[in-house]
């Protein structure tokens, strides 16, 4: 028997279950505001910082149209005087729900507050919840949700513990066709092992198909009704065990709103009661909202491109703005883009970072250039990688491992080391063994391979390696150092800064080495080809302590020691092994 949400999204570990009841062990009370026990008012419920807590009302009037009638929202006032409006969701039938996570400890009152204030189920109702210490193992719950980091180059939990984002892409992930709960939760302890931390997922409104295709519909169907008249409760109702599930094995859900080019289709008034929909059932748990897909992206096959590409750039940005404006809880915002996330709104403020595409078929040194723009840009904000080389990607010629690793170097170093979002093809569209995803409008087929066999690729576990060799290292302080490293023996190589100088390939091993790290202190060096490098800028006639780091395998070599040169210069040599390489230099 399926459990319900409240049993699934008990904590990741529990360090005493015995300590606290089984059935308040559990992320979500749901309370009913209308029973006899609670009457109308005083309605009680407890709940672990951070960990969400959900109350349920019942209308006591009839509601023709109950989406487009009733509006219902909660006030809460937390024990340090802070108020929060949180806006609670039609779940169908007589059903409303809000959901409300905080980190302070202490009674929390609300009060209900709803546009009929005739119907005393939803309106003038109040009552309290308790926040306790959280005693769990989830590192969401222990240490909070997603924030900017002080530097604003990072990122951080609430409490300032630094965050390193390692995403995998699940652009379908909430469609029948990976399959819940069993697809689904294989999928997840295979990322999470890895040290997958993040989870790009598509709040039904996809990519690479026209609306309401079948392809997109989960267990109960589709989010909208075809006509777009008014959101259907049963579809979300059935995604939220998917992300509430991946909450509770230490996920972060960073959730696409839509795909840009649905925009012009439901309009910005229709795409404003999605976003208040999704806010407002998911907004509790520790999510990053992503508010479009391709943002400025027209339809595949829209006659209006560059108006429709216009318009969803400039209505997209205010849509952002509502994001903002509607939010109690202050989650991260951005949008994923054709190239960046800057250039995709009309005002950079309403983004929290930057996220960036940075091109499938792109030379690494193109991947690079791109993180460098975002370093440099201003207002300052961290850079990632939302999409860069699908590994599998059946372009021409098929992505590998290696491809992915490189775009995950090329970037990350460059754009200060804030993180990187990987992508597996067979995955981010769900294909099924014997039932591929197929073709998109625009005639592209990007593959066959099965999603639990693109689930083994090897690059997947590759970048987790990278992840644990970063976290082992002050990652979180360091900043891009172009040309400090170089190869020894020079050969005509092109440089970072300008545009491309053609496609020379996917690898590229002329491209000079990268560099990052803290000032003369610590130097990380990423070299495409297994040649000599040159580093240059550390301190002069001084010790460091070399380790060779195995981008493939993740084997570090034995720490060896090295002395600088008069002008702070070293030459380092390759490994052995034969295949790209990453050099850490340590002062001694």
């Amino acid at each position: 028997m399926e459990r319900p949400i409240s049993a699934m999204l008990a904590p990741v570990k529990r360090t005493s279950p015995s300590r606290w009841p089984r059935h308040l062990a559990s992320l979500l009370w749901v309370l009913s505001a209308t029973t006899p026990f609670f009457g109308a008012s005083a309605a009680e419920s407890r709940t672990e910082a951070n960990v969400p807590v959900e109350l349920a009302f019942s209308a006591q009037r009839p509601h023709a149209d109950p989406f487009h009638e009733v509006t219902l929202d909660l006030l809460f006032t937390a024990p340090n005087g802070a108020r929060l409006k949180v806006p609670a969701f039609w779940a169908g039938g007589t059903t409303w729900k809000a959901r409300y996570a905080s980190a302070v400890p202490g009674t929390h009152r609300w009060q209900s507050e709803c546009t009929d204030q005739q119907d005393a189920g939803l309106h003038g109702v109040t009552g309290t919840i308790e926040v306790i210490p959280y005693r769990g193992e989830n590192p969401l719950y222990r240490h909070g949700p997603l924030r900017v980091a002080a530097d604003r180059r990072h990122f951080a939990h609430a409490d300032g513990t630094p965050f390193f984002w390692l995403g995998d892409t699940w652009w379908m992930g909430l469609t029948k066709r990976l399959a819940w709960p069993g697809d689904f939760h294989t999928l997840a302890a295979d990322r999470r092992a890895k040290g997958f931390n993040v989870v790009q997922i598509v709040a039904g409104l996809y990519p690479d198909m026209p609306a309401f295709d079948e392809r997109g519909a989960n267990e109960a169907g589709f989010p909208w009704e075809t006509n777009y008249a008014r959101l259907r409760p049963e579809y979300f109702n059935a995604a939220d065990r998917r992300i509430a599930y991946l909450a509770e094995q230490g996920f972060v859900p960073c959730i696409v709103g839509a795909w840009g080019y649905h925009l012009p289709w439901l309009g910005a008034e229709n795409l404003r009661r999605h976003w208040r929909e999704i806010i407002a059932r998911w907004g509790a748990w520790p999510v990053v909202w992503c508010a479009a897909g391709e943002t400025a992206m027209p339809f595949y096959l829209s006659k209006t491109k560059a108006a429709d590409s216009e318009r969803q750039r400039r209505e997209w940005t205010e849509i952002m703005r509502f994001i903002h404006a509607t939010d109690p809880f202050g989650r991260l915002v951005t949008c994923h883009p054709s190239q960046t996330a800057r250039t995709s709104v009309t005002d950079p403020s309403v983004l929290d970072f930057d996220m960036q595409q940075t091109g499938h078929g792109s030379p690494a040194r193109r991947h690079a250039a791109l993180a460098r723009q975002g370093w440099e840009a201003q207002p300052v904000m961290p850079v990632i990688s939302g999409e860069a080389r699908y590994e599998a990607l059946e372009i021409k010629p098929t992505l590998t491992a290696r491809e992915a690793r490189e775009a995950f170097w090329a970037h990350l170093i460059n754009s200060g080391c804030a993180g990187h979002t990987y992508g597996a093809n067979g995955i981010w569209q769900v294909n099924r063994r014997g039932q591929p995803y197929g073709q998109s409008p625009g005639g592209n087929n990007w593959g066959t391979t099965p999603w639990d066999e693109a689930m083994r690729l090897p690059g997947s576990e590759q970048l987790g390696r990278a992840k644990r060799f970063l976290e082992s290292l002050p990652w979180s302080q360091f900043a891009p150092l172009p040309d400090t490293a170089a190869w020894a023996e020079r050969q005509n190589e092109p440089s970072l800064g300008g545009q491309p100088a053609g496609n020379v390939g996917a690898s590229d091993p002329l491209v000079t080495p990268y560099a990052c790290g803290l000032g003369d202190r610590l130097r990380l060096v990423y070299a495409l080809a297994p040649r000599a490098v040159s580093v240059q800028t550390l301190r002069a006639s001084a010790r460091y302590r070399v380790t060779h780091f195995d981008p493939v395998t993740g084997g570090r070599a034995p720490a060896a020691s090295v002395l600088t040169g008069a002008k702070g210069e070293v030459r380092i040599e390759p490994p052995p092994h034969g295949h790209d390489w990453v050099l850490l230099l340590e002062a001694e």
